[in-house]
C-alpha cells in the first residue's frame, strides 16, 4: 500500500481528471450521464454533415464517459482500501503506472496481455 501523501496526490491527480472530463462532455453537449444537451439542426442544408459530425460528437462522447467511469472507480478504490492493485491478477499496480494512468485498473503485463 502506498503511503497518505502518495495516496493523496493520486486522489488530487483524479479529482483534477474528473473534473476536465466533465468539463470536456460540457463543451461538447452532453452530460457526464449521457443526456444530449445540445440540439442539432436537422433542417439544415447538409444533413449528411449533420449526422457525421453527430456521429464523432457521440464517439468522443462515449470515450469520456468511459474514461470518467474509470476515474469515479479508481476513487472508490482509494476510498475502500483496494486502489493501486490490479484487477487481473491481484499484484500491486507499480508507482511509475499510476503516476502516468492514475485510474490504471491492470498492472502493465495483465494490460498487455489485453492488446
Amino acid at each position: 500500500m502506498a503511503e497518505p501523501a502518495v495516496l493523496a496526490s493520486r486522489r488530487v491527480q483524479l479529482e483534477e481528471e474528473r473534473d476536465r472530463v466533465r468539463e470536456q462532455l460540457r463543451g461538447l453537449g452532453q452530460s457526464p450521464e449521457g443526456r444530449i444537451e445540445v440540439d442539432y439542426d436537422e433542417n439544415f442544408a447538409d444533413s449528411g454533415q449533420v449526422t457525421a459530425e453527430r456521429g464523432e460528437v457521440d464517439a468522443l462522447a462515449g470515450n469520456l464517459r468511459e474514461l470518467l467511469g474509470e476515474v469515479d472507480g479508481a476513487l472508490v478504490k482509494l476510498d475502500d482500501g483496494r486502489y493501486g492493485t490490479c484487477e487481473s491478477c491481484g499484484q500491486p499496480i507499480t508507482d511509475a503506472r499510476l503516476e502516468a494512468v492514475p485510474s490504471a485498473r491492470l498492472c502493465i503485463s495483465c494490460a498487455s496481455k489485453r492488446r
